[in-house]
């Protein structure tokens, strides 16, 4: 699965959460994360994502944004879209997604600001 934390992120800056559930099975579902995974990388405003999905298929995945204009930018680009219509058909039983505007961020275990 991707990597564990994001870093060196600074408020304020957007987050996609993103929560599904994946149907069982949901061939091509890793292939076609990793590939949006890296496309994500190359998006001007990109900053970071973090990533689990548990054993019965539960997913979180929050990727972090500079602005929301870099995230509609992503929602629109071609093969994202392609991948969005191929998980409603096929691979997610359900899925909510949430954009949130990140104000304060703290890392631990001391709660100190993240700064780096």
């Amino acid at each position: 699965m991707m990597g564990r934390f994001a870093e060196g992120l600074v408020p304020p800056y957007f987050a996609v959460i993103f929560a599904n559930q994946l149907r069982d099975p949901a061939p091509g579902y890793e292939a076609m994360a990793e590939r949006m995974a890296a496309l994500a990388e190359t998006m001007p405003g990109y900053l970071g994502v973090e990533s689990t999905r548990d054993a019965e298929g539960f997913g979180l995945t929050v990727s972090y944004w500079e602005s929301e204009a870099a995230i509609a930018h992503w929602k629109k680009q071609s093969d994202h879209l392609a991948a969005q219509d191929t998980g409603m058909r096929e691979w997610y039983a359900r899925y909510h997604l949430r954009v949130a505007r990140i104000e304060r961020a703290y890392a631990g275990p001391d709660g100190r600001p993240a700064l780096t």
